[in-house]
C-alpha cells in the first residue's frame, strides 16, 4: 500500500474540484509527482492536515484505499469520478462478489419494508459472496442494512461524512453491528459534518460501488432517483419495483420504467436473471464434460475466463470479467489475447469476447 498522505491532501485541496485532481494525477502518474508540480493556494495547510489524518487513522484502525492500491474497489476504479481517497472501518472486501445497492424514500410504506427484506434473504439464499450497499439513511437504507444484518450478509454504509461520527445517530447500533460483517466506507476525512450537498456526492460511490442498484420505493423526486441517474451514467444495471399508479412512494419507479431506465423486478429471480448470475446449486455443479479436458491446459486464471465465457452464449465484455476477477484490465485483455492466439476464445465487436469449442 502507498504512503497515502498526499493523496488525502490532494483530495482536501482539490475537494470541490474532482475532476481536474484525477486528470493532474493521471498525468503525473502519482498524488505525490502531481504535487511537485503544481502551485495552489493552501498547499501546504492541507499536507499538515493529511498528516494529522494519517495519525487520527493509525489510532482508530481506520483501512485507507488510494487509486495508487492495487485493491483499491475494482468498479469503483471504472467510474470517471471516483473518490481520490477512501476510508473504511470494518471487515470490508470492496471488490470480490457480488455487490447490489438497495436504496429508495426516506419514508417507506410497510410495503416498501418487506420486499426489501425478501428481496435481501432470497439473494442470500441464493448466491453466495452477496454484499449489500446502501447510505445507512432513514427508510429503505437502513431496512435494506438490517435485513443484511439479520441474515448474515455483508453490508457496507456509505456515509455523508467522516468516520468520527454516525448520522443520524438512531442508527448507531446498526453502524456498530454492520462492523463485524461489513463496515463503514467513505470519501471525507474525520471532521467532516453531514452538510446536505455531501449526501448528494456519496451517492456516486453507492452506485459506483455495485453491479447493480436496485430502487425499492420512491417518489417523484428523491436522492435515490439522484443514485439511479448515476447508475444510468456509469452503464450499470438499474432495476426496480413497480407500483400502482396511484401509489405515491412508487411515482418514481413507475417513472424509471415508463423511460426505459431501469428494468422491472417483481422478485430476487427476476434480479439474478437479468444479471445471469449463477445461483448457489448452479455454482457448485460439476462443469461440463466438454470443458473437463480442455480446462486442464491452461492456467488457473485462464481456466475461469474460459468457465465464464463458456456459460454466456452471447459473449461477455471485458469489463464484466475484470469486475468478477477483480483483476486489473491489463491482466484480463493479456489473458484474453493468449486465449484468442490458441483458438478457444473469439473477440467481438465492442470489447466482447466468446467461447469457441475446439
Amino acid at each position: 500500500m502507498s504512503n497515502p498522505q498526499f493523496d488525502i491532501a490532494f483530495s482536501l485541496l482539490f475537494r470541490t474540484r474532482l475532476r481536474k485532481s484525477l486528470a493532474l494525477i493521471d498525468h503525473y502518474g502519482s498524488a505525490q509527482e502531481a504535487w511537485r508540480h503544481i502551485d495552489e493556494p493552501g498547499m501546504t495547510e492541507c499536507l499538515e492536515r493529511a498528516s494529522k489524518e494519517l495519525e487520527w487513522i493509525s489510532a482508530h484502525g481506520i483501512r485507507v484505499w488510494t487509486l495508487a492500491d492495487a485493491d483499491y474497489p475494482v468498479r469503483l476504479r471504472q467510474c470517471p469520478d471516483k473518490p481520490l481517497v477512501l476510508y473504511g472501518k470494518g471487515n470490508i472486501e470492496p471488490s470480490e462478489g457480488h455487490f447490489v445497492s438497495i436504496v429508495g424514500t426516506r419514508r417507506p410504506t410497510e410495503r416498501g419494508k418487506d420486499l426489501t427484506r425478501k428481496l435481501v434473504h432470497d439473494l442470500h439464499e441464493r448466491l453466495d459472496q452477496l454484499t449489500v450497499v446502501s447510505g445507512g439513511a432513514y427508510g429503505i437504507d437502513i431496512a435494506a442494512h438490517r435485513a443484511a444484518i439479520e441474515f448474515g450478509v455483508p453490508t457496507l454504509i456509505i456515509p455523508a461524512h467522516g468516520l468520527d461520527r454516525i448520522y443520524p445517530m438512531q442508527h448507531r447500533k446498526d453502524a456498530v453491528a454492520a462492523l463485524a460483517q461489513g463496515g463503514l466506507l467513505t470519501e471525507f476525512p474525520s471532521g467532516t459534518e453531514p452538510l446536505p450537498a455531501y449526501f448528494l456526492q456519496r451517492n456516486r460511490i453507492i452506485a459506483g460501488l455495485s453491479d447493480v442498484t436496485v430502487v425499492v420505493e420512491s417518489r417523484e423526486r428523491g436522492g435515490s432517483l439522484v443514485t439511479a441517474n448515476m447508475a444510468n451514467d456509469y452503464n450499470r444495471e438499474l432495476v426496480t419495483f413497480p407500483g400502482r399508479p396511484d401509489d405515491l412512494s412508487s411515482q418514481g419507479c413507475n417513472k424509471l420504467i415508463q423511460n426505459n431506465k431501469a428494468h422491472l423486478i417483481t422478485n430476487a429471480d427476476d434480479l439474478i436473471a437479468l444479471m445471469d448470475w449463477k445461483t448457489r446449486d448452479a455454482v457448485n455443479q460439476p462443469v461440463q464434460t466438454t470443458m473437463v479436458g480442455l480446462l486442464g491446459d491452461f492456467s488457473p486464471l485462464q481456466q475461469t475466463l474460459l468457465a465464464k465465457l463458456q456459460e454466456a452464449d452471447e459473449g461477455l465484455h471485458i469489463n464484466f470479467l475484470v469486475m468478477e476477477t477483480g483483476l486489473p484490465y491489463d491482466n484480463i485483455a493479456s489473458e484474453l489475447v493468449m486465449l484468442e492466439l490458441q483458438g478457444v476464445v473469439r473477440s467481438l465487436p465492442g470489447g466482447f469476447y466468446r467461447f469457441v469449442q475446439k
